[in-house]
C-alpha cells in the first residue's frame, strides 16, 4: 500500500495515477470524503485527514510501504511561515508514529538555499523530516511548466509578461506529470537514510522560448515583455497578496541564480515531457484552440 497526500492537486494526482497504472494499491489521503469518492472509483482506498491533524495522518500512513507527502501551496504566507510550521507539527510526528517503509517528500529546486524566499517553506519541510528513523527522499523539481497556465489567455491576445528575467535566460522547468512519475518510482525503490533527487525537463526554457512556443501552437505572433521589478509589489498587491516579499525573493532567486540545484547539472534527473507538449496540453485544457500535432 502506498499512501499519497495531495491527490486533488497536479503532482499528488500524478503520483497516484502512476502507481495505479502499475496496478499498485493506493491510499488517497484527502481532506474531505467528497474528494475521496472520485479516487475510490479509480480503485483507491480513501483516507480522510487534514494535514494539521496528527492523529488522522498517523492512521492514514499506518501500514503503508511508502508515503508521498507534500505541503499545501501557500503563495501568500504570513511572516515566518506559521501555516507551514503548523502542518509540520502534525506531519512529522505522524510519520514517526506510523513508521512507513519510506517517505518521498515533494521539495523544490533551491530548498537548500540559505536566503529566505517562498521556497524556504520546503527547506523547513526537509529540516523537519531530517531525523526521522525512516528512509526519506526529497524530490526537488524545477519551475513547473504548468505555471504557464496563467499565460494562456494573455498569449491568445499576442503578448505575455514575465517575472523571470533576463528574457533569454534558460530556467530549469519540468512538467508535473514527470514529477509524479519520478515520485511514484522513488516510492517503489529500496534506499536508506537521506536521499536528494533533483529533477528538470528535457531542456531548460527561457521566457523567449515560452513565447515562441505559444506562437507556434496558437498560430499567431506572441511577444514577451519583462515586467519591471519596481512594479512587482504593486502587481501582487493588486492581486490581493498581503505579504508578497517571499514571492518576490523567490523570483529574485531564480533570476539571480541563487535558487539552483544543489548538485549541479551532473546529478540532475531528466523528465520526458518537453515545453511544446506541456503548453499544448494547457491550451487544450483552456479551450483556446486545437493545438494540433
Amino acid at each position: 500500500m502506498f499512501a499519497v497526500v495531495g491527490v486533488s492537486g497536479q503532482v499528488g494526482g500524478a503520483v497516484a495515477r502512476s502507481l495505479l497504472a502499475k496496478q499498485l494499491p493506493v491510499r488517497a489521503v484527502v481532506r474531505d470524503r467528497h474528494k475521496g469518492a472520485a479516487w475510490a472509483e479509480r480503485g483507491c482506498e480513501p483516507a480522510v485527514a487534514d494535514l494539521r491533524d496528527g492523529d488522522a495522518l498517523t492512521a492514514a500512513f499506518r501500514g503503508a510501504e511508502g508515503v508521498f507527502v507534500m505541503l499545501p501551496a501557500v503563495f501568500d504566507p504570513l511572516p515566518g511561515f506559521p501555516e507551514t510550521r503548523q502542518v509540520l507539527a502534525a506531519l512529522r510526528p505522524a510519520l514517526a508514529a506510523a513508521r512507513p517503509g519510506r517517505v518521498v517528500a515533494l521539495s523544490s529546486i533551491g530548498a537548500q538555499a540559505a536566503r529566505s524566499s517562498l521556497i524556504a517553506q520546503l527547506g523547513l519541510l526537509e529540516a523537519a523530516l531530517e531525523d526521522l528513523p525512516i528512509p526519506v527522499a526529497y524530490l526537488r523539481p524545477g519551475w513547473f511548466l504548468e505555471n504557464a497556465a496563467w499565460d494562456v489567455d494573455a498569449a491568445r491576445t499576442g503578448a505575455i509578461t514575465s517575472f523571470l528575467q533576463p528574457l533569454d535566460k534558460p530556467v530549469p522547468m519540468v512538467a508535473t506529470d514527470d514529477v509524479g512519475r519520478v515520485a511514484a518510482s522513488l516510492l517503489q525503490e529500496t534506499f536508506s537514510g537521506r536521499r536528494v533527487v533533483e529533477l528538470e525537463g528535457p531542456e531548460r526554457v527561457s521566457p523567449y522560448q515560452l513565447a515562441e512556443t505559444f506562437a507556434a501552437l496558437l498560430h499567431r505572433p506572441v511577444r514577451v515583455d519583462a515586467l519591471p521589478r519596481e512594479r512587482w509589489a504593486a502587481t501582487f498587491a493588486a492581486q490581493g497578496m498581503k505579504n508578497p516579499a517571499p514571492r518576490i525573493e523567490m523570483l529574485h532567486g531564480f533570476n539571480q541564480g541563487w535558487l539552483a540545484f544543489e548538485g549541479g547539472e551532473a546529478g540532475i534527473q531528466r523528465g520526458e515531457i518537453g515545453l511544446r507538449t506541456a503548453l499544448a496540453r494547457l491550451i487544450a485544457r483552456a479551450g483556446a484552440v486545437d493545438p494540433g500535432a
